[in-house]
């Protein structure tokens, strides 16, 4: 039997922070010698970041990253280590995966399949590199050997598969079992969304049993350029089983994990099931001699029992949005968050997401380790709530149409939390505006007349001070808009929408509303719930900017907000028309009857089409699942349209 260890390690990388990343990358290797692993995978472009957009065609990227390389290189004794970098070949740059085996660089794998759906647009950056096809790129005045191509080093033979080539039906894997390959490496740069992580596993297993080899995958951990999280899915599997897995979500730099497999093994499987489609040429020989190991009792695979709980999602939901606020304060060296608090949903699970970022991350770090990632705050390391204070103001802001019930709770939601509570009557200032321009028009502003514009001047006398005093901390300002409010626009540009990121936006309103009574009621895994979050829960979401007597809620405005989210997945997710979706609301929401679903059909798309421009200014958000409004790095929609003028007619005919 012949035995080696294998290993693959998550990492925390920054587009374009040399320094870090190479740091990051050494970490994980001294770790990897440390417990004698021979074969260490690591993700995809994790010299020069993933998310690095067109400055992948920047030369001095590219220059940098070969730079980071060769001060790798040295450190790689006695070790193979895969490591994801772009390089440029014949005037086009390339996503490549280096192999580093014993202190030399032995060549490049190049991607065949580019990821270009959804959050990713790498065919803009890279070229694909054909099948079968391998040359010579020159480096430092020395050849190495490019482009589809595996290494037998030390008589064991590895391949690739980079990220999105395993989720392809001509998955690479299949000409690699055909050329006899022991191990199958996938550097990846997988972002989150919601139950991916069992597609991965699901493609893992498969990929070890139907090719008979061992298969390590590793993933990017944490936010690394803002909108996509990723949760630092690591897996090895060997002939169908699985080995190792980590556990997801880390608030550490990096995290390894490794495993012993009998190459012997998964050869006599070969034998017995492979077909053999011998291409010599594209195999480069390395000289490696493997320690002598002997098989050992795996480390226990036990993950959280979050993964298994029937509320997954909405760990799930916790786990990755607190990571991406705590990556998001420290990269962007702010201070501290501020959030406007209205006693509403939104803000309210905001404010609560800060706390939990808080316990979490100090659950795993430590008080100690935490405080030290946050390095460029002044933190107190006494208790939690001492650190929430510091990174959390909430700030209310009343006006004649706020109730005393979002009053209350909001100081209640921010005391309970730990946060800093300010409020401010921004009333007369709202008074101040309207006379103002009531006496500039000739024309006294009514309810009956201008009750839009009487809306959205209350929401947008609310930012100048809020934002006033995030700049005064240095601090970040969230946005508390969801993902629902932007799909019809139900959202005050410069108003709740002002903020440098926005967690929510990639969330829709139904579940947030589940979620919060979620956290009121039962709460993450080993951790507390909140309970006060019923001053929350038991409130019609309401924005609050018409008199208090006409009684406003946000879903006499719009819908129901669960109907919303079906016309909204049935339209961006599955490019439905309206008479589609009617006949799905037909099932669903009969009830309702048909004419009154005719009548939200065609609001909800008139008022898509109308606030494009709205989500074109939104701040940049969260991708939580496979239905992202966001224009930059999903959904593009023009910004003016014959707004499903024909379609809407169509449906209202039938």
């Amino acid at each position: 039997m012949k035995y080696i260890k294998v290993g693959a390690a998550s990492l925390n990388q920054t587009p374009l922070h040399w320094k870090n990343n190479q740091k990051n990358i050494l970490t994980a290797i001294e770790a990897a010698r440390a417990e004698h692993i021979s074969i260490l995978c690591l993700p995809e472009l994790c010299i020069s970041g993933y998310g690095c957009e067109d400055a992948f065609l920047s030369p001095s990227t590219l220059a940098q990253s070969q730079r980071v390389l060769q001060a790798i290189l040295p450190f790689t004794a006695d070790i193979i280590v895969a490591v994801g970098l772009p390089l440029a070949y014949q005037n086009r740059v390339y996503n490549t995966v280096a192999l580093l085996v014993n202190g030399h660089l032995r060549g490049f794998v190049a991607k065949r399949f580019l990821a270009g759906d959804g959050i990713h647009y790498e065919p803009r950056w890279f070229q694909a590199w054909p099948q079968n096809i391998f040359v010579e790129v020159e480096l430092g005045g020395q050849r190495y050997p490019i482009g589809d191509i595996y290494f037998n080093c030390g008589n064991v033979c590895i391949g690739f598969e980079i990220c999105e080539e395993a989720w392809v039906a001509n998955r690479p894997g299949i000409q690699l079992a055909e050329q006899g390959v022991d191990v199958i490496l996938n550097p990846s740069a997988s972002h989150f969304a919601f139950g991916k992580h069992l597609v991965r596993e699901r493609f893992v297993l498969e990929g070890s049993r139907a090719f008979s080899v061992s298969y390590v995958y590793t993933n990017l951990v944490g936010n690394e350029s803002g909108r996509a999280i990723y949760d630092g899915d690591s897996l090895i599997a060997s002939g169908g089983n699985l080995v190792a897995t980590s556990r997801r979500f880390s608030f550490a730099d990096y995290q390894l994990i490794s495993a012993v497999v009998d190459v012997d093994l998964t050869r006599m499987a070969q034998a017995r099931t492979g077909e053999c489609v011998p291409n010599l040429e594209a195999r480069i020989s390395v000289p490696f001699d493997y320690p002598l190991v002997f098989p050992n009792k795996p480390p226990s695979m036990t993950l959280p029992s979050w993964e298994y709980s029937p509320t997954v999602k909405e760990e799930e939901f916790t786990r990755a949005v607190t990571l991406g606020l705590f990556d998001y304060l420290r990269k962007s060296h702010s201070q501290s968050f501020v959030v406007s608090l209205s006693g509403g949903a939104d803000s309210s699970a905001i404010a609560c997401l800060v706390r939990l970022m808080v316990e979490l991350g100090v659950a795993e770090l430590g008080m100690t380790g935490f405080c030290a990632k946050l390095g460029h705050i002044s933190l107190s390391q006494n208790t939690i709530s001492d650190v929430v204070k510091k990174l959390l103001t909430c700030v209310y802001q009343a006006t004649e149409n706020s109730s005393k019930t979002t009053q209350l709770a909001a100081a209640t939601v921010a005391r309970n939390l730990g946060a800093e509570y300010v409020e401010l009557n921004i009333n007369k200032l709202v008074k101040g505006y309207v006379e103002l321009v009531s006496v500039a028009l000739g024309d006294k502003l009514t309810w009956e007349k201008h009750d839009i514009a009487l809306q959205n001047i209350q929401a947008r006398t609310r930012s100048p001070s809020v934002w006033l005093i995030a700049n005064l901390r240095g601090a970040l300002l969230l946005a508390t808009s969801n993902r629902s409010e932007a799909a019809v626009g139900y959202a005050t540009m410069d108003g709740d929408t002002s903020g440098g990121l926005s967690p929510l936006a990639g969330i829709d309103k139904d579940f947030l509303r589940h979620w919060l009574r979620w956290l009121e009621q039962q709460g993450p895994m080993q951790f507390s719930s909140f309970p006060f979050l019923s001053l929350v829960t038991q409130q019609l979401p309401t924005a609050e900017l018409r008199p208090l007597e006409l009684q406003q809620t946000d879903e006499v405005d719009l819908m129901p907000y669960d109907l919303l989210n079906v016309i909204e997945k049935g339209f961006v997710r599955d490019r439905q028309t309206p008479m589609e979706i009617l006949s799905l609301l037909k099932v669903k929401f009969g009830e309702y009857g048909e004419k009154q679903l005719k009548v939200w059909i065609e609001r909800f798309f008139q008022l898509w089409t109308r606030n494009q421009w709205k989500r074109e200014r939104f701040a940049p958000s969260f991708h939580l699942d496979d239905e992202s409004l966001d224009p930059k790095t999903w959904c593009r929609f023009p910004i003016l349209s014959g707004g499903f003028a024909e379609e809407l007619e169509e449906m209202g005919r039938g």
